[in-house]
């Protein structure tokens, strides 16, 4: 297995995960269960974990490709650009889950605070996780590349033939 192919392995799930713990942290709200609640940290947990590996194999992958017809440098640079502050906001909402996961079993008060703290950071991270995704698939798949991508994808290979 590639870095390319490890990094594509491990970027999926912080994207994902981020959206599925997000509904099941509404969902134990509603139903006022820690379980659920907890259940839901964990999984921004893990997605936590996996942005980190996400961002470890990203350079490897960049290597790999970056030369390639129709990629360019530009477009990964928007794409790492965009990983980086979704990756920053969650190992930050990992953190919280994780103080949430702690003070829930404590049965602290302060419990309830940290739950809207969550909604609010998975909230701007399902923005900046569709941005990433968007960005990362547009790397490869060409057809997906809006007008203003593909101007630059094209720029930057004019610029490459000529060197």
């Amino acid at each position: 297995m590639n870095d390319a192919h490890l990094h594509m392995v491990v970027n999926h799930f912080p994207i994902i995960g981020i959206v599925l713990g997000l509904g099941i942290l509404l969902f134990g709200i509603v139903l006022k269960n820690k379980s659920i609640i907890n259940t839901a940290y964990g999984l921004f947990v893990v997605a936590a974990l996996f942005a980190a590996g996400s961002m470890a194999t990203g350079e490897g992958a960049e290597e790999m490709v970056e030369d390639l017809p129709t990629i360019g440098k530009g477009i990964i640079h928007e794409h790492e650009e965009i990983a980086e502050k979704f990756a920053l906001l969650l190992y930050l909402l990992g953190a919280v889950s994780a103080a949430g996961i702690y003070l829930n079993f404590k049965n602290n008060t302060k419990s309830k605070l940290l739950i809207y703290f969550a909604i609010v950071l998975a909230s701007v991270g399902i923005f900046l996780a569709q941005k990433t995704g968007t960005s990362g698939g547009e790397i490869r798949h060409t057809e997906i590349r809006n007008e203003t991508t593909k101007a630059a994808s094209n720029t930057i290979n004019e610029e490459h033939k000529e060197d």
